[in-house]
């Protein structure tokens, strides 16, 4: 256990050591899982910096969420696949594109395949 030390004689140590900390002012924090996400509200986040390798350290409330299936579909995104498949039905392309979860390649092959 590390005896209470006063907060200068603790940086002048982590100097001395090469050991750099820095404050990151964050609203929020977000790590995005494969299942879920985990999100920090009021985050307290510290860059170290030691030997050249960055770490952080996040304090704060937390929870977990579970990944939405609802893909964001920009009208860019819709041009394209219509371009790209010959398909001008904008429904059947955004349909497509959720059905795809986003993969615009895999859009585009499912409207041909459908087209013929």
């Amino acid at each position: 256990m590390i005896p209470s030390l006063d907060p200068r004689a603790l940086k002048n140590m982590m100097d001395k050591l090469g050991i750099k900390s820095k404050e990151i002012k964050a609203v929020k924090v977000v790590i995005e899982g494969v299942d879920n996400d985990i999100v920090i509200e009021n985050p307290q986040v510290t860059m170290i910096e030691m030997q050249g390798q960055k770490s952080f350290q996040i304090t704060g409330n937390y929870y977990e969420r579970e990944k939405s299936e609802k893909v964001e579909i920009s009208e860019e995104d819709i041009e394209f696949v219509i371009e790209q498949s010959g398909v001008s039905d904008k429904e059947k392309v955004k349909k497509a594109i959720e059905e795809s979860k986003g993969d615009l390649a895999q859009a585009i092959i499912l409207l041909k395949e459908k087209k013929s």
